[in-house]
């Protein structure tokens, strides 16, 4: 963790393992490696944002479930990098993008299902992690 300028420490997290694979993977390739790695928030991350841009009901639900796997797994790799529940989960770090990602589509498919509450929820905890993250993915 490195200090923020607030005093708040910020958070980078470790290089995806999958990061390499998933960067050039067809999207059939990714669901195999997100099995051999389903630690990877940024592998769940691309599987989520597939699903929403399919943009249907059934795909929706889907990528509810694989936003929400991706933001959990993230959640338990910035524990284990130090992250105390708060602070700056900085865009620019590109390890962390996979968490953000996650964070993002799962307030998208909560919006898409009705779930106000939980996307403004998660629309806000990207925000406070990352201006930069917000910016990029929502605008």
């Amino acid at each position: 963790m490195l200090a923020h300028a607030a005093g708040v420490p910020q958070t980078e997290l470790p290089t995806d393992i999958a990061a390499a694979e998933l960067a050039s993977a067809s999207p059939e390739r990714v669901v195999e490696i997100v099995s051999a790695h389903p630690a990877s928030s940024l592998g769940w991350a691309i599987l989520a944002e597939r699903s929403l841009a399919a943009d249907t009901p059934a795909e929706t639900l889907i990528a509810y479930a694989y936003a929400r796997t991706g933001y959990h797994r993230g959640l338990d790799a910035l524990r284990r990098a130090g992250w105390r529940g708060s602070g700056p989960v900085p865009w620019e770090h590109e390890p962390n993008r996979g968490f953000l990602r996650a964070l993002w589509a799962l307030s998208v498919a909560a919006g898409r299902i009705g779930e106000a509450e939980e996307q403004d929820r998660c629309s806000q905890f990207l925000r406070d992690s990352s201006e930069t993250a917000y910016r990029e993915l929502a605008g």
